[in-house]
């Protein structure tokens, strides 16, 4: 019964920071100053697992699982490690940090090589984790329910354990049923299934109908798809331009029995392993480049952080958001971490935008922390050799950092002799100045005057904050480099009101919307009418679990999430006549129908791990946002108890209208009678990504991580509308 160990080691054989981690060895776990202690830690044999002595009475030790590590963050890049240890101490500190809710590891190691290994060896693990093919993982999951349901460990499954079993894989069995199935695997008559027999019950469980209707429709050679049978199924279904080749390679790819491969045919595994690979999911994979990475906000793609500043103890500027009582982190430190996860994910330019309410010394210090943490990287001047006339592109940016802020000074100034200075203090009204110091509770007048130090001026490059006084005065008055922010309730007006001025305004120039301050649940505005109206900064608070950063992450994922992708040309032609809200006739008009049949889910979890009980009934609610014309939602009927393997087949058929800003998001729920639904997972894409035919759709926790062996299947059919 025991899955695969090597499952887990696949290409690490004889790693060394793989024995490094299998042996294991003490490390101190620390906590607050005073309780620092030495704890044993080891990768467990099946390099999933890690061990750590616990010293609690009721624990005499205590696992994890890689898979729950979100990342791990090398030197002392985490609250606990910045507030209790030494800054010489840096080389030895590291930081395990989980999924969801569960607190950080914070880790010292005897040196600093001990520490790189550790480091490196969790990191290779985490990405063969990732790496492991979704069959494999399929098998991991089912392996491990199993050995959870074996109470007695002796690798063999009474009809009791079996329940447990399927409790744990989220499917209810009345009684007659399960002893049906444990009797036609149970061949031995020995009242407990073993070995092959258990592999027999798991295929009995992991059969999906919906694949063999498929399957044998288009498997037409000696039961069997061909290379030709392939093909056909993808140019008939999947409605791909394919060859031949590319079938064959498909084969190559993942069938999984040589004989097959060898005939160049593919079996019913092979066929399932394929639609469960990228090239079988809904986003298309051109679209894609990139992999997930660190550090949270930047790691997901956030290319634009807000630094609220102020002046703190010590003469240290501290950053710290009044309103959202956050707790206070040293600007020093928060640039240092800007760094080391800026383009872990994406190369792309990051905006550092400056909510700036320090004096003139700690403006001059914050200048200086920039200069010298960032280095090369910040752009302190123009590129070229003479004044520019427009934005640079990313792709000219890439790797480096840009301040936004205030300026005291025309950027010319950097090609002229020319330095006056327009004025030396400027207003603080922008932005979040409606946030004050202490809890919000002293609100400073909105229009109070800063001094601004001329060395924080000098590296406000293409991003100048400056007052928004209406799209007239800004046309004549606003340089390319100036750009304003804008309060979600002012944007919402401009962008129902005067959309297409709007639009017109956003061809060269930048704007930033950002939550109001009243906001102090952090919660989120609706992106989309922004995005509509080509605002290119709409800032949202990522710490925030909610629809709107789904929305976001899936507006982002095309350009391999890298935090930058190009508007479609009617938003960036400075003569456009596109209205979201009236739909005026153009070429952003191309009407096109989807087509989605819902057909089934696959090992949906459970929501309630402490009740045994709580299978759960799940239905799909599929959504389209975009312009108002094209906002819909439909959702299928719920199934009663069955989260293994739920079938709906209902489809739903929807009309878009401007398909280049239509976003579809797919959202897994437990049906609930008496309460609020709960949300199972969600996937959200650009309409534009969309693959047609038989496609699996991954799902989502509300963090963004994807639920292992989770997923939707779904037939997908885009058409033009007559």
């Amino acid at each position: 019964m025991e899955s695969n160990g090597i499952a887990g080691r696949h290409g690490l054989e004889g790693d060394a920071d793989l024995q490094f981690l299998l042996k294991g060895g003490e490390l101190q776990k620390v906590r607050s100053s005073s309780w620092k202690k030495s704890r044993f830690f080891k990768l467990q044999e099946d390099c999933k697992t890690m061990w750590h002595e616990s010293h609690k009475t009721l624990k005499s030790n205590q696992t994890f699982s890689i898979d729950d590590i979100e990342s791990v963050r090398r030197g002392r890049q985490s609250e606990g490690l910045l507030k209790y240890t030494e800054d010489w101490l840096e080389d030895r500190c590291f930081s395990i940090i989980f999924k969801g809710r569960r607190k950080n590891l914070d880790l010292m190691a005897n040196s600093t090589e001990e520490a790189k290994q550790w480091v490196t060896g969790l990191e290779k693990v985490i990405n063969n984790m990732d790496n492991l093919n979704r069959h494999q993982k399929t098998e991991h999951w089912i392996f491990n329910c199993m050995r959870k349901a074996d109470k007695n460990d002796d690798n063999k499954m009474t009809l009791k354990e079996l329940k447990h079993f399927l409790r744990q894989i989220n499917i209810e069995v009345d009684d007659t049923y399960a002893e049906m199935l444990f009797a036609q695997c149970d061949k031995s008559e020995s009242g407990t299934l073993e070995g092959h027999e258990i592999k027999q019950f798991y295929n009995l469980l992991t059969h999906r109908e919906e694949i063999d209707v498929i399957y044998t429709k288009y498997a037409q050679t000696e039961g069997r798809m061909s290379a030709e049978d392939l093909l056909n199924f993808l140019v008939t279904e999947q409605r791909q331009s394919v060859s031949l080749d590319d079938a064959v390679k498909l084969i190559q790819k993942y069938e999984l029995d040589d004989t097959a491969k060898q005939k160049k045919q593919m079996t019913k595994d092979g066929f399932l392993m394929y639609l469960h690979q990228p090239e079988g999911m809904i986003l298309n994979p051109a679209h894609v480049q990139h992999t997930e990475a660190y550090i949270r906000a930047l790691m997901k793609s956030c290319r634009c952080v807000e630094l609220d500043c102020w002046d703190g103890p010590n003469g240290e500027p501290i950053i710290y958001h009044g309103y959202t009582l956050t707790s206070k982190v040293l600007f020093k430190d928060v640039i240092k971490a800007i760094k080391e996860y800026a383009f872990k994910t994406s190369e792309y330019p990051v905006i550092l935008s400056l909510e700036n309410h320090c004096k003139l010394e700690q403006q001059k210090l914050m200048a200086q922390h920039m200069i010298s943490i960032l280095g090369s990287a910040l752009v302190t001047q123009p590129l070229g050799e003479e004044m520019p006339t427009c934005l640079p592109s990313p792709e000219e940016l890439k790797g480096r950092f840009l301040v936004k802020g205030k300026r005291l000074n025309k950027l010319d100034a950097f090609f002229t002799s020319n330095s006056t200075v327009e004025d030396d203090s400027v207003s603080e009204e922008d932005e979040a100045a409606e946030s004050s110091k202490e809890n919000g509770e002293k609100r400073k007048p909105k229009k109070s005057k800063i001094k601004l130090a001329k060395e924080l001026s000098d590296i406000v490059i293409y991003c100048k904050s400056v007052h928004f006084s209406g799209f007239d005065h800004a046309r004549e008055n606003q340089a390319f480099y100036e750009m304003s922010s804008f309060k979600e309730s002012k944007a919402v007006n401009l962008a129902e009101n005067s959309a297409t001025a709007y639009i017109h305004h956003n061809v060269d120039k930048l704007s930033r919307i950002y939550p109001a301050g009243s906001r102090t649940d952090s919660s989120n505005y609706n992106p989309v009418p922004m995005w509509d109206a080509g605002c290119q900064i709409v800032a949202l608070n990522f710490q925030t679990p909610c629809k709107e950063m789904d929305l976001n992450q899936g507006r982002f994922l095309p350009n391999g999430r890298s935090g930058y992708i190009l508007k479609p040309e009617f938003l960036r032609d400075p003569e456009s006549k596109f209205d979201p809200i009236t739909l005026n006739k153009g070429e952003w008009l191309e009407h096109k129908i989807l087509h989605v049949m819902v057909i089934s889910a696959q090992q949906l979890p459970k929501l309630n791990k402490d009740k045994s009980k709580s299978i759960v009934d799940p239905l799909v609610r599929v959504e389209i946002h975009g312009v108002p014309a094209d906002i819909a939602t439909k959702e299928t009927h719920y199934i009663e108890n069955n989260g293994f393997n739920p079938m709906w087949n209902e489809n739903f058929k929807f009309d878009i209208r401007v398909p280049q800003l239509a976003l579809v998001r797919f959202v897994v729920e437990d049906y609930d009678t008496t309460s609020q639904n709960d949300r199972i997972g969600q996937y959200t894409l650009p309409f534009s990504s969309v693959q047609n035919g038989y496609r699996h759709i991954p799902l989502l926790t509300k963090n963004g991580d994807v639920i292992p062996s989770a997923g939707l299947f779904v037939h997908i059919m885009v058409l033009d509308a007559q």
